[in-house]
């Protein structure tokens, strides 16, 4: 076997094993020993079956303004992110079934329009072209209000976005502000709200004279924790609910930084991407306020730990993280 052979044997193998400790062990699903995982107090449903997910009633008021040809249809189709990672969006332990606080608010928000959810999934910048084209309906996977993606497609809010920056365990540096990862290497998405942070934090650290940050780009979310359980990176900036659970399952990382998903410029938050105009965005606001009036949104923020980025309304298109400069 070549070295480079055994270099990617060995990488798997740690991939793999740090995905087992990131969602509990593979198991059949029927309920076993890795049938749920516990943090900071808080017990996570790993099962495809999902028994607690939090369900409503349809509203006709509401479902009376979807498109008639989506209501027509039955379901609403909605897409999400291949690489997301727990509470957020992960698979089950039969290594099949996504589940997740957006898989939840998804079929909550659904529920409340009548219709049943068709879930599907696509690389993070696939997502997007998706709805565009019209293939689905509805992006709902921790996608930030921008004012660049405002202006093809339509949000409507429900949750705050926070991130956070994950080092390994034994890192002695602090995070205080942009300048503090000058000089470092840093991982990130492609195509986030976050990658477009850190490209701005490194143009202003370069006009000032500091040393530029290494931004590196991998396929899946187990990379960047490879990464960061190697010392491959000195850091990971993401969303924070998957960072927190991770550093706690783990217990390879710790995170030293939080901040707002747009930055300094203003408490981004998140919402559900739809093609703009289409006339889907409306009822489904409506359907996030009534889950929000009703205590139904609540349950869902519970039950998968998201209380820091808890909102009290509903908004369509609201400010968003600025556009990049130039």
């Amino acid at each position: 076997m070549s070295l480079s052979s055994r270099r990617r044997r060995i990488s798997t193998a740690l991939a793999v094993a740090i995905l087992g400790l990131f969602v509990g062990a593979c198991g059949n699903g029927d309920g076993g020993a890795d049938s749920t995982r516990t943090v900071n107090g808080l017990t996570y449903d790993l099962t495809p079956q999902q028994s607690g997910r939090v369900h409503a009633d349809k509203v006709d008021s509401i479902a009376a303004q979807v498109p008639k040809a989506i209501r027509d249809r039955g379901t609403l189709i909605v897409t999400g992110s291949a690489a997301s990672a727990p509470p957020l969006r992960f698979l089950a332990n039969d290594d099949r079934t996504t589940v997740g606080s957006e898989v939840d608010f998804a079929n909550l928000f659904a529920d409340i329009l009548g219709l049943k959810v068709d879930l599907r999934t696509a690389d993070w910048a696939q997502n997007s072209v998706k709805v565009d084209s019209g293939e689905v309906d509805a992006f709902i996977s921790n996608v930030t209000v921008t004012e660049e993606r405002k202006e093809k497609f339509d949000f409507a809010t429900y949750r705050l976005d926070n991130l956070a920056l994950e080092v390994p365990k034994d890192a002695a540096w602090t995070f205080t502000d942009r300048k503090s990862v000058a000089g470092k290497r840093i991982g990130v998405g492609s195509g986030t709200n976050q990658e477009q942070i850190l490209v701005q934090w490194n143009e202003a650290n370069i006009a000032e004279g500091l040393p530029k940050i290494d931004i590196a780009y991998f396929q899946q979310i187990t990379d960047y924790y490879l990464g960061l359980s190697s010392g491959r990176l000195d850091g990971y900036l993401g969303p924070n609910p998957s960072a927190q659970y991770h550093a706690v399952t783990a217990g390879q990382t710790k995170v030293i930084g939080t901040l707002s998903g747009a930055g300094d410029a203003l408490q981004a938050e998140i919402g559900v991407l739809v093609k703009k105009d289409n006339g889907l965005i409306v009822p489904i606001h409506e359907a996030i306020q009534y889950a929000i009036d009703h205590g139904l949104y609540q349950k869902v923020i519970d039950r998968w730990g998201l209380k820091n980025e808890t909102v009290t309304a509903s908004r369509i298109n609201p400010p968003g993280l600025p556009k990049k400069k130039g």
